[in-house]
């Protein structure tokens, strides 16, 4: 189970940066994107499974230190593209931690395993009563 975002706080360092993104002369100005990275393995509130997962799933994100980097600039207030930011890094987390539900193989029912034979029988049926003896 993960733990609130709020929870993570702590251990996640923000950085800001010119933004790329709308806002006119003001893109030129002020430092609206948000850049916010996360230590996996510094981390107290995963175990060490999670970690692990963590590392695997996320590997082509992950920086060499193991920083998991996540941006935003989509909005022109710094503050918003913090909270966008916040929210991009649960997702991951989120998704990254998810554990698809194990799929069982299922036999088909044997009133359905008759039906079908009782069909190719009268379709069989249907074709040999077609040929022409002659």
């Amino acid at each position: 189970m993960l733990p609130p975002l709020n929870a993570f706080l702590p251990e996640l360092q923000f950085q800001t940066a010119r933004s790329s993104g709308p806002g006119g002369q003001n893109v030129n100005k002020v430092e609206s994107k948000v850049e916010v990275r996360f230590r996996v393995a510094d981390s107290a509130l995963l175990t060490d499974e999670q970690k692990q997962r963590l590392q695997e799933k996320l590997a082509s994100r992950l920086t060499t230190e193991g920083d998991l980097i996540v941006t935003s600039q989509e909005d022109r207030s710094q503050s918003r593209n913090k909270e966008l930011a916040l929210q991009k890094f649960y997702e991951v987390l989120t998704k990254a931690l998810h554990r698809p539900k194990a799929r069982r193989a299922t036999k088909p029912s044997a009133g359905a395993v008759r039906k079908r034979l009782e069909s190719k029988k009268k379709n069989s049926e249907k074709k040999a009563n077609r040929r022409f003896d002659g």
